[in-house]
């Protein structure tokens, strides 16, 4: 009897909090009470918990992208009336060049998002939560726009400088507005350069308010609901408090590029403008080993550039380049010196495009020719 009790009073006050956050029309915390309630009483009113899961599917906000709601204004600092978000809406150049590894993972995550329905019916809810970690120009911020555009919904991106308040305190309150919003809509929010706003706690060298504000991100995230995408990336992961990690369903590590990854990238750069780009593409390969997609990216605009300023053809300045580079270890070398017999090239002409001693080059490339005498 005192259980039953027990149950209906909780009944009474999950009710209660209900019809009070609805009355303030705060969307996307009735959502979140709803999942709550879902998963609290699955094993009570199972036939109700699965009712109030296909609400939430058909929830009207899930089709109302940021694009159709002009009606709502962005965040902005109250001081400076900054706008605190930024929506990101430059078109995909080109996709994100991926590990097999990351490959897997996003796709798994953009397979929740299309098949919401299947896991409700479970009980279970898609990923809602992801941290990208690696260093600069390797394609973190171009596979969260990547993403977003797969899903049909529009990249709002956190704008630190608005957001880092000189007030005392006014930063924590930007962060909620921030966040806020971003759970009233249908977007996916990106939260770029992480380290910045969520140090470790234990850093002697921050400040009191730099810390709460940690304290207030971890709540916000916390209570991210379901419905939305919430990503988050960092150059320096050494930075983040450990309790920013856990709060994180998915955390996802990006590398500098592979050879293979390189040559892929540069393929869609030159291939319009060189001809034999696969071949280039896979010297080009070798060379910038160690450089991130950002840098080559850089690279090979700047050598398109000169070649429409000096009447030049590209692939006489991408030769240039060559020269310019270091070619670092000695694996690096043996494959270059692989790739340019492949295309003909004489011994004297690769020892002039990349500064390797020639007696370097004729013991990588007898092998070569023993081979052909053999077949």
């Amino acid at each position: 009897m005192n259980e039953t009790k027990k149950d209906t009073k909780e009944i009474e006050a999950d009710f209660l909090k209900l019809a009070r956050v609805a009355l303030s029309g705060r969307v996307q915390d009735i959502q979140l009470l709803i999942h709550r309630a879902t998963k609290k009483y699955k094993g009570i009113f199972p036939e109700l918990s699965d009712r109030l899961l296909s609400l939430l599917q058909e929830s009207p906000t899930r089709s109302s992208p940021l694009r159709k709601q002009s009606d709502i204004p962005l965040p902005v600092d109250i001081d400076s009336r900054l706008q605190l978000l930024r929506l990101d809406e430059k078109p995909l150049d080109h996709n994100p060049v991926l590990s097999e590894s990351l490959k897997k993972d996003i796709h798994q995550l953009l397979s929740e998002r299309r098949n919401v329905k299947a896991l409700y019916n479970l009980g279970l809810f898609p990923t809602k939560s992801i941290l990208f970690t690696g260093p600069p120009g390797v394609g973190k911020t171009l596979t969260a726009r990547w993403i977003a555009n797969e899903l049909n919904r529009p990249l709002l991106a956190l704008d630190l400088s608005a957001v880092m308040s000189s007030y005392l305190g006014r930063t924590g309150n930007n962060i909620r507005f921030v966040l806020d919003y971003a759970k009233s809509i249908d977007c996916v929010l990106l939260l770029d350069e992480l380290d910045a706003i969520a140090k470790r706690r234990d850093d002697q060298s921050e400040i009191g308010e730099l810390k709460r504000l940690v304290t207030v991100l971890l709540q916000e995230i916390d209570d991210w609901p379901p419905t939305g995408l919430l990503i988050a990336a960092t150059n320096h992961s050494g930075l983040l408090d450990p309790a920013v990690w856990r709060r994180f369903e998915m955390a996802l590590t990006f590398e500098y590029p592979t050879a293979d990854q390189i040559k892929e990238f540069v393929v869609e750069q030159i291939k319009p403008f060189v001809q034999d780009f696969d071949h280039w593409a896979e010297i080009l390969s070798y060379v910038y080993i160690g450089k991130s997609f950002s840098d080559i990216e850089k690279n090979i605009l700047n050598l398109r550039k000169a070649s429409v300023m000096n009447n030049l053809p590209l692939q006489e300045l991408i030769e240039d380049d060559i020269k310019k580079q270091t070619i670092g270890s000695q694996t690096q070398k043996i494959q270059l010196i692989s790739s340019l017999t492949k295309l003909g090239m004489s011994q004297r002409k690769i020892s002039e495009l990349t500064g390797i001693a020639r007696e370097t080059i004729r013991k990588n490339v007898i092998p070569v020719k023993q081979i052909r005498k053999k077949k």
